[in-house]
């Protein structure tokens, strides 16, 4: 049985909440969300489609229609067999068999797929696409989605890149969940082509759904992202291949919690790592001179370095996990 202890922990409990720039009082539970929700409903959106019917793209849908705000969901997977169970999960007001048909009446369009997959996608689909309609992404990385889209997307469509920074080491439409964008934060990613117009509805829209919006430009992203994900994922990976697997029987739980991440898609992460190359390299780099240090003073059998070492590490994750704390990312 699954035990939901937020509304618990937040019932009847009144705050004052800013989000992209709509703020006010209200209940802190999922129907408090709802209810503040209604109030930001996006004149322009009638039809959302997500391509890509996953952990996140199911998610998306989901949490349309969660906060009913008359908007029309179409799903779009490429697998016959992810289809039929979206359908019987009720994933989406219709699941197209065919691509064209489900981003024909379209005034959103988000691809949740793998990265890599964003250049063909948007090829294919150009053709279909209506005057005005807005292309975003789930995407880990953005600065090649732009210019792909840039390339292959008619100018009479508008690409905005977007980020939720929501989801887990699981995937499959089962595990989507109308909740996963509550309070998750969401990079809006633009360049001097972006509308201003196209950037505003992208923003409202996650904010339906939840999120914290940050705005900031595709090379900055994949730089911040490259240090604070997709290294932490290439660190994950390398300490498991370089255990033993006899010995990591007797691992503990610190083990388990260090490696999680390394449980993600390989597809996936695979694509994140080609298509973000040069700030994961630079942040490997970095964190192999860090590891130096700690061998080094190792080696030396330094005490107190080891010691300084650590206790910078650990003054640090303090502050973080504070700040988290304090902007109600963690309990």
């Amino acid at each position: 049985m699954k035990f939901d202890i937020l509304p618990i922990l937040r019932l009847k409990i009144k705050k004052k909440f800013d989000i992209s720039g709509f703020s006010g009082y209200f209940l802190q539970t999922r129907q408090g969300w709802a209810k503040y929700h209604k109030t930001m409903n996006i004149k322009d959106l009638r039809q959302v489609t997500v391509i890509g019917l996953g952990l996140l793209g199911s998610s998306i849908t989901l949490a349309i229609s969660r906060g009913n705000f008359g908007i029309r969901t179409v799903g779009f997977s490429h697998r016959d067999t992810t289809r039929k169970r979206a359908r019987k999960l009720d994933v989406a007001d219709i699941i197209y068999n065919d691509i064209l048909e489900s981003v024909a009446d379209a005034d959103l369009v988000i691809l949740a797929t793998p990265i890599c997959t964003f250049e063909d996608i948007f090829k294919t689909i150009a053709p279909a696409l209506k005057k005005g309609c807005i292309v975003t992404d789930v995407g880990s990385t953005k600065v090649l989605p732009h210019n792909w889209a840039k390339k292959c997307l008619p100018s009479y469509v508008n690409y905005v890149g977007s980020h939720p920074i929501a989801g887990s080491e699981q995937r499959g439409v089962e595990f989507g969940r109308d909740d996963l964008f509550d309070g998750a934060v969401c990079i809006i990613t633009k360049d001097g082509s972006t509308k201003q117009s196209a950037a505003a509805v992208t923003k409202k829209f996650w904010s339906l759904l939840g999120c914290r919006i940050y705005m900031m430009a595709a090379a900055e992203h994949d730089k911040i992202l490259g240090n604070v994900s997709h290294l932490p994922h290439a660190t994950a990976a390398a300490l498991l291949n370089a255990s033993d697997a006899n010995q990591l029987k007797f691992c503990g739980k610190g083990f388990i919690d260090t490696s999680r991440i390394a449980s993600g898609p390989a597809n996936i992460w695979a694509d994140i790592f080609f298509t973000n190359s040069k700030n994961i390299s630079n942040g490997i780099d970095k964190l192999i001179k860090e590891l130096v240090k700690i061998k080094k003073a190792v080696k030396q059998k330094d005490k107190k370095q080891i010691e300084k070492l650590l206790e910078l590490a650990r003054e640090k994750r303090a502050k973080l996990i504070d700040y988290k704390v304090s902007r109600k990312e963690i309990l």
